[in-house]
């Protein structure tokens, strides 16, 4: 597939990207995305939560009331699960949730993920650009050129491109990643994906060394 490059200012410039088949025209296989996903997501969490049982629950030791004659079930804690206040059963407790996933299914994921970018039609190539210090502003100004303000977006700029990044982080709609850092979830969560145009054969590199 053959994409034009487009200025900043949201002209087309002279030049044109072929975009390499085996990353971005694979067979997409929608159960690596799910499983890659879940593996990010899972990655992500703290699992620092915890919930107090009847042994570390605060609470008196007296019992409630007598064991017969009150015509009721016996209860002997005030620290009982069956108690407003009172402890919680097989609550959750700190655990890590990350697990492994084999190299070549999360290869699979991003090939599947990039591809369905491509046949959207929702990939832009873009000249390489770079802020002095950073501007909220005028990164706004270039999605607004190429028609993407509003739109859910994903920039792929160059590792060193720090003000690029710092421009993006008060814009809730946009988000920039270090091509070395492009995963599935976030490929799938953007609404449109931007390549800048020198980052797209480090992106195919990279996706290629992974291959091996």
């Amino acid at each position: 597939m053959e994409l034009i490059v487009y200025k900043t200012d949201g002209n087309e410039s002279a030049n044109k990207v072929t975009l390499n088949e085996q990353i971005f025209n694979v067979e997409p296989n929608d159960h690596a995305i799910w499983l890659d996903v879940k593996h990010i997501m899972a990655n992500k969490r703290q699992g620092t939560h915890d919930t107090l049982e009847k042994s570390t629950i605060s609470g008196s030791t007296r019992k409630l009331k007598k064991q017969k004659g009150t015509g009721g079930a016996r209860a002997g804690s005030i620290k009982s699960p069956t108690i407003r206040g009172g402890a919680t059963v097989f609550g959750p407790h700190p655990r890590d949730y990350s697990f492994k996933l084999n190299k070549k299914i999360k290869r699979l994921a991003r090939f599947s993920a990039l591809t369905y970018k491509a046949r959207e039609e929702k990939i832009t190539i873009v000249e390489d650009f770079s802020f002095e210090q950073p501007t909220t502003k005028e990164f706004r100004a270039i999605l607004k050129n190429l028609k993407l303000d509003g739109t859910k977006t994903l920039l792929l700029a160059n590792d060193s491109n720090t003000n690029v990044y710092l421009s993006s982080r008060n814009l809730q709609r946009a988000k920039v990643l270090r091509t070395s850092d492009v995963n599935t979830y976030d490929v799938l969560n953007a609404q449109h994906l931007v390549i800048c145009e020198k980052s797209l054969p480090v992106l195919e590199k990279m996706l290629g060394q992974s291959e091996k």
